[in-house]
């Protein structure tokens, strides 16, 4: 009887040294995150696929070379973005949205690969917005897409500032640094495109 209660005190024990040693293992895995922190990821991947989407228009659509230029490396810069997000989703086994922005164009809300939502993302292009770029070619064209783009990219920022405002978000330092390169990289690009934008003769 001795021995067999020793063996149960050794086993509960033995769980009770477990349970913290395994919750430690996976905090050093993976920091500590919450909701939105996960919020801002996976909103993140849709609104950088819509800038992918309007980027990827320029060659057909008659942009400028310094357009041209400007979407050349907005598509490289958020592709690889998106792929980091989708990476840093999957490996805390949390939901992983499609980056394809294509049927965006019909829809204009939600996250691709999902529900439409009644409200776009701060930024976000409606629908006729984006038909209209669409339409539009040459000097128009640069013109839409410079206008649409700074209203896309402070909408970026502005989704940025709603994360380091919620409590509990950032402790990840991949997150922080992701959202803060975010808003560094995109700032410098709204006043580049202020720029080009008033540069574009009237008519």
């Amino acid at each position: 009887m001795a021995r067999c209660r020793a063996a149960i005190a050794a086993t509960l024990l033995a769980g009770l040294s477990a349970a913290p040693f395994t919750t430690a293992r996976a905090q050093a895995e993976h920091p500590p995150y919450n909701a939105a922190d996960v919020a801002f990821m996976t909103g993140m991947i849709a609104h950088h696929a819509q800038a992918v989407l309007m980027a990827n228009w320029a060659p057909t659509h008659g942009a400028g070379e310094g357009v041209r230029g400007l979407c050349a490396r907005i598509a490289v810069g958020q592709t690889d973005e998106i792929a980091t997000m989708q990476r840093w989703l999957r490996e805390r086994h949390e939901p992983v949205p499609d980056a394809d922005a294509s049927h965006m164009h019909d829809m204009g809300t939600g996250h691709p690969g999902m529900a439409p939502t009644p409200t776009l993302m701060p930024g976000m292009l409606t629908p006729e917005q984006l038909s209209e770029l669409d339409g539009a070619r040459g000097r128009e064209f640069d013109r839409l897409f410079l206008l649409y783009m700074i209203q896309h990219h402070q909408g970026a920022l502005t989704m940025v500032s709603q994360l380091f405002d919620a409590p509990g978000a950032l402790m990840d330092d991949m997150v922080f640094k992701f959202a803060s390169d975010i808003s560094a990289d995109q700032t410098q690009e709204i006043d580049r495109m202020g720029r080009m934008l008033a540069a574009i003769p009237a008519n």
